[in-house]
């Protein structure tokens, strides 16, 4: 028999789950989305047409992926400036070991390197406690330099099935998208798991929420950070991967803005960038705002540089309603 008291505890459950939705950054996000595609879809009857949604879609894959790396480091109070130009020099080993090797040895090859300069990131930040801005600012400009000196500052072109496999179209239901998108998704849906239902996802939240009480709690504190940048190395390989199957070229100066994209899709999804806050549920949002806006504005015919304008606008906004929150929540 259901007491009173019990009716009520369980009528005021639903409520606090909604209460705490409502308070969520990612609400905001959401309805930001919505509110884009309500307004493109005015200004442009191709908006909604499927091909373009599949286009936006497939626009935003390798920086969606990437992005998700950017979410883990940020959640640790870090941020990596080197993310993109890992991505890049992984395209351009895939290419070259993948004419030389073949592509599945040119795949680890690449996860290796990957791996390995992620290693060097998370070294320097843990073992030499250095800031990660500084760290990965410096490693940025030392591997866009050696992808340009190990390409010759040359274009390959990558004609192998394997490795632009990512880029084949598929139909579900008479909409048209590529594995890509596919990969995308698992990726987000993997790590989403591992930082909600997996202790490793607990203590990334507790490290970039409050150092100090994790290292007292008994979080290893360096080795959770140290293993973000490592899944940081293995999502850029997979990122390089996808960007082969979105344009089956090695360019080592592709993907320029990269790091800035990956940042601005984080923040503008809810994750604050001093830590400890978000998700890559959140990040997915962000992703498809900068998609759809791109997207929306190249079809009202705006140029590229306001679009620029737009998105800086953008993330601004989102920063300062991250500071506004938190100050809400300090009081």
């Amino acid at each position: 028999m259901t007491t009173p008291t019990m009716a009520a505890t369980t009528s005021e459950k639903p409520s606090r789950n909604l209460g705490r939705f409502l308070q969520t950054p990612l609400l905001g996000s959401l309805i930001a989305l919505i509110v884009a595609i309500i307004v493109f879809s005015a200004i442009s009857p191709r908006f909604l047409a499927p091909g373009n949604l599949s286009l936006i879609l497939q626009q935003s894959v390798v920086i969606g992926i990437l992005a998700v790396a950017q979410t883990l480091i940020i959640l640790t109070a870090g941020i990596d400036l080197s993310i993109g130009a890992i991505a890049v020099l992984g395209t351009v080993v895939l290419a070259q070991a993948g004419g030389a090797f073949g592509p599945a040895t040119a795949l680890l090859i690449t996860l290796l390197v990957c791996v390995a300069l992620g290693a060097v990131n998370g070294g320097l930040v843990t073992a030499l406690r250095l800031p990660p801005f500084i760290v990965t600012l410096g490693t940025f400009t030392a591997i866009v330099a050696g992808t340009r000196l190990f390409a010759g500052s040359q274009t390959f072109p990558v004609s192998d099935p394997v490795l632009t496999f990512l880029g084949t179209t598929f139909s579900i239901g008479g909409f048209t998208t590529t594995y890509g998108v596919i990969t995308m998704l698992l990726v987000y849906a993997v790590m989403g798991y591992a930082l909600t239902q997996t202790a490793w996802g607990r203590h990334v939240y507790a490290v970039g929420g409050n150092p100090n009480a994790a290292q007292l709690s008994g979080v290893k504190t360096n080795r959770t950070i140290f293993s973000v940048y490592i899944l940081a190395g293995v999502i850029a390989m997979i990122a390089a991967w996808a960007a082969l199957g979105r344009i089956p070229n090695a360019d080592p100066n592709a993907y320029q803005n990269a790091n800035l994209e990956t940042i601005t899709a984080v923040v503008i999804g809810g994750t604050s960038l001093f830590g400890g806050r978000g998700g890559v549920l959140g990040t997915l949002v962000g992703t498809l705002i900068v998609g759809v806006l791109r997207n929306g504005l190249t079809l009202a015919g705006v140029d590229n540089l306001y679009q620029n304008i737009a998105t800086g606008a953008l993330v601004i906004v989102a920063v300062a309603v991250d500071q506004f929150m938190r100050r809400k929540t300090a009081r």
